[in-house]
């Protein structure tokens, strides 16, 4: 068995898991009659490192530090691939249409087969009147939306998005997210061009499709003065 193998053995087998040190391997295998004839714990561990007492199988200091980093990488890959439960499982958002909207994208947009620009425009009572555009993608990477979903927060428009305009303080920031690059310049109007496909999606209201591949969908709620999604279906380059 080369040493490949025994790694990948030791990566199933994580009995070394309880041992936080190479000491406290040592220490398991010391009997109390070892302690007892040498009365002395460090020269019975050394003793036993070096297979002096026959204990077995005793792994060198390099060895147990390779199968321990072994046996963590297997659970960090194992946690990785785990699917993660949807932030709007089990909430009740009958009520609202835009959470309703939203729920249905989570998904697809979480495993990457669809990246969504949602525009909302909102004005509350006594407050300044704000709309932008979101990379729901990002958003949902960088946030617990189940929060939103729970109705303990509301999705509004951050100077970090794609875009944010205060209508009242006349504040306007445009930034790239991970999946889209804004540009301004066009004489097309505001655009954004997905990073994946290289896709256009132009939000200008009177373009119909948007964009190759991309879907409008305005909805009506009372939740927001407006609200539209822009849902674009991903295709890697080959």
């Amino acid at each position: 068995m080369n040493q490949e193998d025994e790694l990948e053995g030791d990566m199933i087998d994580t009995t070394l898991e309880k041992f936080e040190s190479y000491e406290q391997y040592l220490d398991d295998h010391m009997s109390d009659e070892d302690l007892f004839y040498l009365e002395d714990k460090e020269l019975a561990r050394q003793l036993i490192e070096v297979g002096y007492h026959g204990k077995g199988e005793i792994l060198t200091r390099e060895q147990f530090a390779k199968r321990k980093a072994a046996i963590a990488e297997a659970k960090k890959n194992k946690n990785a691939n785990q699917p993660k439960a949807l932030s709007h499982a089990g909430t009740k958002i009958d009520h609202s249409p835009f959470l309703k909207e939203l729920a249905q994208r989570e998904e697809l947009v979480r495993n990457g087969r669809m990246t969504t620009i949602i525009f909302i425009r909102d004005q509350k009572k006594g407050k300044n009147e704000i709309s932008g555009y979101i990379d729901l993608a990002h958003r949902l990477k960088t946030e617990d939306f189940r929060l939103y979903f729970e109705g303990k927060k509301t999705l509004l428009p951050k100077p970090s998005d794609l875009s944010y305009y205060n209508w009242d303080a006349q504040n306007c920031t445009l930034n790239d997210s991970p999946n889209f690059r804004v540009d301004a310049n066009s004489d097309a109007g505001l655009l954004f061009r997905n990073k994946r496909d290289r896709k256009v999606i132009n939000v200008d209201p009177n373009k119909d499709p948007p964009g190759d591949g991309t879907k409008r969908v305005e909805i009506q709620t009372d939740e927001y003065t407006q609200v539209v999604f822009f849902d674009h279906i991903t295709r890697r380059k080959h």
